[in-house]
Parts: structure tokens; C-alpha cells; sequence
């Protein structure tokens, strides 16, 4: 037995000891909200034609709540505000907004995100990317969880539709990190922001507590806007919890391993792609998940390789994830790692980070 060995068990361990709670906790959504809920379906489109339609068709479908739909239109060049105008036309909960200008010091997705707000008027503003199908049932599910466990802030990871091995290679990172390495998994009980987690694709806040925290307006230079909105709003004393998302929406993020890095690579700019943070990741991750594939056939390193990839198969299937996608594993903790070292030296070497045409430095702003 050798110190690698042991340090490879002992790292495979981790998510083991932080997953299978995280597993456990992770709540579902679920019930009907009280008379008078009224939620604000709200969705920043930029050059959206591809999804606009569908994620408006499976907005239009919500039941069990009265909802309103507002399209942000920022700046698109394609035909996402002619299709909006098509269904705004045959549906009067829909209306289609314009973004005015991008201010100085705001990135493009939570500026729309903050002028949506300001335009709805609903009690619960759920916030929506335009790649996201909504289940009939997620925005009243959404409303009656907060509602009845006294949470200012409910988000989930949708379903994610992986289409190819590129995604494959990149995209169950999310679902592997936030219930393997966030102690509690983002449920309300972890009250400190250190520990508060969310994501911007699906994301119902109440219009009170969301306001009386600032709203996007205080997050106005972040990229990653789910997880700074749930941090801001645990500073203000408000509570935010992660459900299952998977029961209640669906969600193809990217298409190709090119636009998949290209993404991943645009919100690790504000991830784990620290100088000291790092570090710390690929000896959890590397060491963790990858390391005991390169000691076998060393019994401890067989033992840590059963507790990654056990961890890998709950994960996958609890967020109903594709099965095949876990023959790729090692090699999926491998490209996120060079992710956020590309991401590194990205910001080390001045250059922003990019998405929708735009450039951003490294504190935010265009």
C-alpha cells in the first residue's frame, strides 16, 4: 500500500461522504400554490430563433397557476422577436419586451434579467434560459414549495438532454459537483451564502424578497447569475433551497463538444478557476476520480475507484441523466479540469471572457 493509494481513497471518499446525504436531501417540488399566486414566466432571449418557440410553447402549458410570459429581447439579429410577436399574437399572456442598451458595468444576460423584473407582476418571478422546456406542473410545483417551506429562492438543474459525446464530456459535471461537493446540496438548512447554490436556467424567486435584495441590479457584474443571486439573497437573510429540477423541466444546453467548452469555459470565469481555489480542485477531482484509474490494479485503488464511479451511477440516475454517459467519467472529470485551467490562464493572460458577442473582464463588466 502506497501514499498515493491512500490519498487517491481518501479522496474518492469525499464525495461520498458529502453525495450520499446530498442525494438524500435533495427535495421535489411539488403541490399547488394559493389562490392569488401569480408567476412571472421571465426569458432573456439574444438570437434565440432555434428555441424560442418551444420554450414558449411549454411556458404557455402551465397549469395549476396563473402565470404571465415576458420575452426580454436583447439585441438579436435572427428571428427570435418575430416569433415571439407571432405567439404574443395568438396569446395575450405573452408579450415581447426590448432590452434597451447594455449599461457599463452590467454582462448582457442579468442586465435582461433585471429589466424582466422590473416589468413583471407577478408574485413570483421565474426566471427561465430560453433552452429550457418547463413541465406543465414546475412553475405551480416552484411557487407552492417556496411558499409552504418559507424559501425567498427555489432552483433545480433541469434534465439535461445530452445529445452526443461532447456534451457528454462536459455537461454532467454540474449535477456530479453540487451533490458531491457542496455540503447539504443547496438545501435551505445551509443557511450561510458560502453554501448556497442555484442556477440561472431555472430559477423562481419571491418578487419581495427578490427586490428587497437588490435583484440583479446586485449581481449586475456577474456571468454566473444563479449561484450570485442565491449568495446575495442569503446575505440579506433571506433562505434558498435546490429541488430535484429534473421532474420539472428539460434542457439542452449545448450541441457539440465546440460550444460546450465555450460555455463551460464562459462561467468558469467566475468558478473554481481561481489561483488558490484551483489548485485545491484538481487534487479533489484529479486525485479523487482520476488518479485510481492509473493505480490499478492496487486493491485500495479498486476500493476508491468502486466509491467514484457508485457515485457517478446515483448521480446519473437520480437527475435522469443518459446511463451511457458514465463510461466517459474519468475522462469528463478530465476536460472539466482543463476547463478551468484553460479558464486560468485565460484571465491570467488579460483576455475576457466571451459569450453572445460580447467580451467580458475579469470582474464582470463589458
Amino acid at each position: 500500500m502506497t501514499a498515493l493509494e491512500i490519498l487517491a481513497f481518501a479522496l474518492a471518499l469525499v464525495p461520498v461522504t458529502i453525495g450520499i446525504p446530498g442525494l438524500l436531501l435533495l427535495a421535489r417540488a411539488q403541490g399547488t400554490p394559493p389562490e392569488g399566486t401569480r408567476v412571472s414566466i421571465l426569458i432573456p432571449a439574444r438570437d434565440e430563433e432555434a428555441n424560442i418557440a418551444a420554450c414558449l410553447e411549454a411556458a404557455a402549458a402551465s397549469r395549476c397557476v396563473e402565470v404571465e410570459i415576458l420575452v426580454m429581447d436583447d439585441g438579436s439579429t435572427d428571428r427570435t422577436a418575430g416569433i415571439v410577436r407571432e405567439y404574443a399574437a395568438r396569446d395575450p399572456r405573452i408579450r415581447l419586451l426590448s432590452c434597451p442598451p447594455l449599461p457599463p458595468g452590467w454582462t448582457g444576460k442579468v442586465h435582461a434579467c433585471q429589466r424582466l423584473a422590473d416589468a413583471a407582476s407577478g408574485t413570483h418571478l421565474l426566471f427561465l434560459d430560453a433552452d429550457v422546456r418547463l413541465e406543465p406542473d414546475a412553475a405551480a410545483a416552484m411557487a407552492a414549495h417556496a411558499q409552504k417551506h418559507g424559501v425567498a429562492l427555489v432552483s433545480g438543474v433541469p434534465r439535461q438532454i445530452i445529445g452526443s459525446p461532447g456534451e457528454a464530456l462536459t455537461v454532467p459535471m454540474i449535477n456530479l459537483l453540487m451533490l458531491c461537493y457542496l455540503p447539504g446540496a443547496g438545501r435551505a438548512f445551509t443557511r450561510h451564502p458560502g453554501f448556497a447554490a442555484a442556477t440561472g436556467q431555472l430559477l423562481l424567486a419571491e418578487a419581495g424578497a427578490y427586490r428587497a435584495a437588490g435583484g440583479h441590479e446586485a449581481v449586475r457584474q456577474r456571468l454566473h447569475d444563479g449561484i450570485a443571486l442565491a449568495r446575495r439573497m442569503r446575505a440579506c437573510g433571506f433562505r434558498t433551497e435546490i429541488v430535484d429540477g429534473s421532474a420539472l423541466a428539460s434542457c439542452r444546453m449545448y450541441t457539440g463538444f465546440a460550444q460546450s467548452w465555450r460555455g463551460f469555459l464562459k462561467n468558469a470565469h467566475e468558478g473554481m478557476a481561481t489561483p488558490v481555489g484551483l489548485p485545491v480542485w484538481t487534487l479533489l477531482l484529479a486525485g479523487g476520480h482520476i488518479l485510481p484509474w492509473l493505480l490499478l490494479p492496487a486493491p485500495l485503488a479498486f476500493a476508491a475507484l468502486c466509491c467514484s464511479v457508485c457515485m457517478r451511477v446515483g448521480v446519473t440516475l437520480r437527475m435522469g441523466e443518459p446511463a451511457w454517459t458514465i463510461l466517459l467519467h474519468p475522462a469528463t472529470v478530465a476536460v472539466a479540469l482543463a476547463i478551468q485551467w484553460a479558464s486560468l490562464l485565460r484571465r491570467l493572460c488579460g483576455r475576457p471572457a466571451q459569450w453572445r458577442g460580447r467580451a467580458y473582464a475579469a470582474g464582470g463588466g463589458p
